[in-house]
């Protein structure tokens, strides 16, 4: 079919003039899609070597796009985990216990028992992999939790005070929460926490919004915009309606559920806009008095899976929430917050193991989702696995561990920027001060240091004046007369000078008392002044 333009000729005939100059152009619409569809066709027959610009495509249309050479990988979730290089952080030499990236993967943060954050960049750092930002945002609290909100523009820090504090990208001070009443009983009458905070994320469809829990015994949730007061609260109830602390919490994908596990072993799952009865409560999920460290929502929403202190991992079905789906054990923790967190594609389930000084080494394990068995395991370090992040976007894989290390599992072919930007520049040269290859001959005057300032004005002059010791020294003003304000004029500056000068210029002789007193006896008996009048009346 081909779309013309209405005949020139026939206006112009009936309009009474010679047509409308140029022709319109004719468009054969089938020719230009038949081209189109050929030139896709050449593209994705065409094998690209180079890296990939732009954001990559989500992982659940990779496998269409990419067509039936991937059918092996899409069988075995296995052959899609990045771990063939890695490269290595170093945070400090303490527990790192918060790893935090991005939602576009350019910016990783970590935090440690050590109190630092410190702000790591893929594109700007070399091969030095030093971080180009640390800081210590809570004074000398362990940092718990740190999160980026789904817009990247700040950043959520948990620590073991009772106030959760949000940063922007480049670390300084958005808002700190309110801290709650401790004198108060009701605790939704208090409006912030008022014991040590447990775990902390944002919302991830209102990116106004985040979720914090204390030992205080309750979630509360905050809005960005309103820090003198929380948004609301969620108290976890024991079975016999005594208040329990939750350990750790998020949110279910689509922001509707809140979920907290409880240190009474109970995981408990609230509707969002509904905070007074749980919509699901498991008892006993975990063993009761062990401190659950992880609860992480599948990427359909359909799944949880819940990281044990009691040495397991459980995935349970929201939809039926009386018993696990699936469980296993035997997976050693000694932190409160190690983390478990399903693969880009929903197939697979990751969890760390801690371990004991010198007793072996830490792993990274992978579980099937569906027949839970342990598929593949990565040695990491001598050291526990905290936490583990598996980012979506770049395919790589984020792990921090006991020793102070943050590690980087990436594939060159199946991952896309984050460490691959970095490992491939070369560390700058530190600049040394150029040797001088002829000998130059300099005049002394020649030297800044004798060279004669040039006079700049009057007033910084005297400024700098001011501050010289001897110039600013005000001089001892003149004495006039016999002494003044404790100086002495004449005959040396001290009071004994004064004092004998004055005694040598005494003429008086009173060398006889006697004779001096009686040197008045005869005017006193002429002229009597006190006494005698005073007996006459």
């Amino acid at each position: 079919m081909s779309f013309i333009t209405s005949d020139d000729g026939d206006i112009a005939s009936v309009m009474g003039f010679s047509g409308f100059g140029k022709k319109a152009r004719t468009f054969d619409l089938d020719a230009i899609f038949e081209q189109t569809r050929r030139t896709a066709i050449e593209r994705s027959q065409r094998v690209i070597d180079s890296e990939l610009i732009g954001p990559p495509v989500p992982p659940q249309h990779a496998a269409q796009q990419e067509g039936e050479a991937q059918d092996d990988d899409d069988d075995n979730p296995v052959k899609k985990i990045p771990d063939t290089h890695e490269i290595t952080l170093q945070h400090g030499t303490k527990t790192v216990s918060a790893l935090g990236l991005d939602p576009s993967g350019a910016r990783l943060v970590s935090g440690g028992y050590d109190y630092d954050v410190r702000f790591w960049d893929f594109a700007g750092m070399d091969q030095a992999l030093q971080a180009f930002r640390s800081l210590q945002p809570c004074e000398c609290h362990q940092i718990k939790a740190l999160q980026y909100s789904i817009t990247g523009d700040v950043m959520l820090v948990v620590s073991g005070n009772a106030q959760a504090k949000v940063l922007d990208r480049d670390g300084f001070s958005v808002m700190e929460c309110v801290k709650g009443d401790q004198y108060i009983v009701d605790m939704a009458n208090t409006k912030g926490h008022t014991a040590m905070l447990n775990c902390g994320c944002w919302h991830p469809k209102i990116k106004e919004e985040f979720m914090t829990c204390s030992n205080d015994g309750t979630v509360r949730t905050w809005d960005l915009n309103s820090e003198k007061k929380h948004k609301s609260v969620f108290k976890p109830r024991s079975f016999q309606g005594k208040k329990v602390i939750p350990t750790c919490c998020t949110y279910s994908r689509d922001g509707k559920l809140i979920a907290a596990g409880c240190q009474d072993g109970t995981i408990q799952i609230w509707d969002r806009n509904l905070s007074v009865h749980t919509k699901f409560h498991c008892r006993q999920a975990h063993t009761p008095g062990s401190d659950t460290s992880c609860l992480s929502f599948s990427y359909d929403g359909t799944m949880l899976a819940s990281r044990g202190g009691d040495d397991t991992l459980k995935m349970w079905d929201i939809r039926n929430f009386r018993k696990p789906v699936n469980g296993v054990s035997g997976l050693t923790n000694y932190f409160s917050m190690t983390d478990c967190c399903f693969s880009p594609d929903d197939k697979l389930l990751v969890t760390g193991t801690s371990v004991k000084k010198d007793e072996g080494n830490g792993k990274l394990v992978f579980f099937d989702r569906i027949s839970f068995q342990r598929v593949y395991e990565i040695d990491v370090t001598n050291a526990s696995v905290v936490r583990c992040l598996w980012h979506p976007k770049l395919n790589q894989i984020m792990v921090g561990t006991g020793n102070g290390l943050v590690k980087v599992y990436y594939d060159p072919v199946k991952s896309h920027r984050g460490a691959k930007l970095c490992v491939v520049k070369s560390k700058r040269k530190e600049k040394h001060a150029e040797a001088l290859t002829q000998d130059y001959i300099i005049t002394p005057h020649a030297l800044p240091m004798f060279r004669e300032a040039r006079q700049r004005s009057t007033r910084k002059q005297l400024e700098k004046d001011r501050l010289d010791p001897k110039k600013s020294h005000k001089p001892e003003p003149p004495v006039s007369g016999p002494g003044r304000g404790g100086r002495v004029a004449a005959h040396g500056g001290t009071l004994s000078s004064f004092i004998v000068k004055n005694i040598a210029l005494d003429k008086t002789d009173d060398s006889n008392p006697r004779e001096a007193i009686l040197r008045h006896a005869k005017e006193a008996s002429e002229n009597p002044y006190w006494i005698a009048p005073a007996y006459t009346e």
